[in-house]
């Protein structure tokens, strides 16, 4: 999975008993008798007095991890209202932190258009108090450190996922899985588990511009790849059209756009009229396209986002957050346009899932981003994302003691059928003499990419991609660091990301085809990835 240092993502090989206590109706009737609590010292104290009365451990890790806390204005951060609720994996000694749900009211966060990518903390009260512009001393993280021994449970700093790894179940060629293989500060260990969930994030970093983090290397859906999970819907990839031209692309609302702010080129023309009837509000697609259109027009150059008009009490006012990191970079976006990019932002591609969260094989889950059962289709609303997380979460807490089913992936195209399955060649099998590969440089695959796999593609373009990085590979696994393996599973998936391209000649959702611009109602299947057998 995506590296556990930045604690965004989480793999959780736990036994099953454990697993089903998260959402007990004993848990749920304490939590509805228990105060909203303003503080974090309120939750800390929570935590001792459920104890102290004779409370279970997985008790108390169910009540918190659906612990309310209220929110507050706070500058730092914009604007709160109402509560928030912590629903889906809320106390680190319960799984791993993930913020799940908003209760109530408005949330913005530094112009962060998902609750998700907050990205996680120490523990529910950890967060939630990070998400209110409270520090979290390093006691306390030492607190929360030594709490996980107490659920037979462990944190690792600096952690990356190798393998979810599997071994077939009979002659068939069904396989399940038997636990995990991690690179930690340590060195390489095995955790043992009967049961794992990925859920670990996109990979926005195939990219040159990306509004993820940089943790999104996509190691979760590489791990599944890796041990014979099918993978769907790889091409389909979305991209926002406005994120800021500097290092970490910082997301550039589209209501800036709908309150009025137009888009211009280097010669300070509007150039949106020219391609949509509705200019800078057509659907997001049409907009990144043509930006991307016009920065190729003028050298590969952002082009301008004006606000200008709107004013610097509105625009402070208004959008607070964009405003704070804007100045931040010596930009007056109240005085002078500012440049913008558009930037990946959602991949619907994924492990195939069915809509409990089971995947091809037996024992191994994947959810959220790194999941694909189908629910964004072509192409993601916007915080549906969200909503998708917490629902197929719970939904796959919710079957991990049942018998898995027969070829439980494929229930999404029972019916349709696929439109193909392809079978991805593994590096090693590489008819390429291993001496005549370079080893990847991130930055290179990013810009090939972006240039190429990005917005608006072409066979020739796929073609020249795929060729491209055949001659690449990955380091040498016995000298690989953290950010090897992760280049490694980047150039994995952009080789199965750019076959899935290659293979749907139409421009359905997130995928766009220059050569076949039209999208043809017989190719309304899924595409697979499979790893191809030795």
């Amino acid at each position: 999975m995506t590296s556990l240092r930045h604690f965004r993502t989480s793999v959780v090989p736990m036994e099953l008993a454990e697993l089903k206590t998260l959402f007990t109706a004993d848990a749920l009737q304490l939590l509805a008798s228990l105060p909203v609590y303003e503080s974090k010292a309120d939750v800390l104290k929570l935590v001792a007095d459920l104890r102290k009365q004779g409370h279970s451990a997985e008790l108390v890790s169910a009540v918190l991890t659906q612990s309310r806390l209220r929110a507050r204005a706070d500058a730092k951060f914009g604007d709160f209202a109402g509560e928030m609720l912590f629903t889906e994996a809320g106390l680190e000694q319960a799984t791993r932190l993930q913020v799940a749900a908003l209760h109530a009211g408005r949330f913005r966060v530094a112009g962060i258009e998902r609750v998700a990518d907050l990205g996680c903390g120490l523990g529910a009260d950890a967060l939630a108090m990070s998400a209110l512009g409270i520090e979290v001393t390093a006691v306390e993280r030492d607190e929360v450190t030594a709490s996980l021994a107490s659920y037979n449970l462990a944190a690792f700093d600096q952690t990356v996922v190798v393998n979810a790894d599997a071994t077939d179940v009979d002659l068939s060629g069904a396989r399940r899985v038997v636990g995990v293989s991690v690179l930690t500060s340590s060195g390489p260990r095995f955790i043992e588990a009967d049961v794992v969930i990925l859920a670990s994030g996109g990979a926005g970093q195939l990219y040159r511009h990306t509004t993820n983090p940089l943790v999104t290397t996509g190691d979760g859906v590489a791990a599944g790849l890796r041990a014979g999970a099918a993978l769907a819907d790889l091409e389909f990839y979305q991209f926002h059209p406005t994120a800021l031209a500097v290092p970490g692309s910082f997301l550039i609302s589209e209501a800036v756009r709908g309150d009025g702010a137009v888009l211009i080129n280097n010669r300070g023309e509007r150039f949106m009229q020219k391609i949509h009837k509705d200019a800078e509000l057509a659907p997001r697609d049409v907009v990144a396209r043509g930006i991307q259109a016009e920065m190729l027009s003028q050298g590969g150059q952002p082009v301008l986002l004006d606000a200008t008009a709107l004013g610097a009490d509105f625009l402070n006012k208004r959008f607070p957050s964009i405003n704070k990191t804007t100045r931040s970079y010596g930009l007056d976006w109240s005085k002078n346009p500012i440049p913008v990019t558009p930037a990946a932002h959602y991949w619907m591609g994924g492990v195939a899932t069915d809509t409990w969260g089971r995947t091809s094989v037996q024992g191994l889950f994947a959810v959220g981003e790194a999941g694909c059962n189908g629910a964004h289709g072509a192409n993601r609303l916007a915080s549906n994302s969200l909503l998708e997380s917490i629902v197929f979460a719970r939904r796959a807490v919710q079957v991990l003691d049942e018998t898995w089913p027969e070829q439980a992936a494929s229930v999404r195209w029972k019916e349709t059928g696929l439109l193909t399955e392809i079978e991805l060649q593994d590096e090693s099998d590489s008819s390429i003499p291993k001496s005549a590969r370079n080893v990847v440089d991130r930055v290179e695959l990013q810009t090939l990419m972006w240039d190429k796999v990005g917005l608006a593609r072409t066979g020739d373009q796929l073609l020249e991609t795929r060729n491209e990085l055949n001659k690449w590979r990955s380091a040498d696994v016995t000298n690989r660091l953290f950010t090897d393996w992760e280049d490694a599973n980047l150039l994995l998936l952009s080789r199965a990301v750019t076959a899935a391209a290659l293979a749907r000649e139409e421009s359905r959702g997130g995928h766009y085809r220059l050569d076949y611009p039209e999208t043809n109602p017989l190719m309304s299947k899924p595409i697979t990835i499979v790893r191809k057998a030795r």
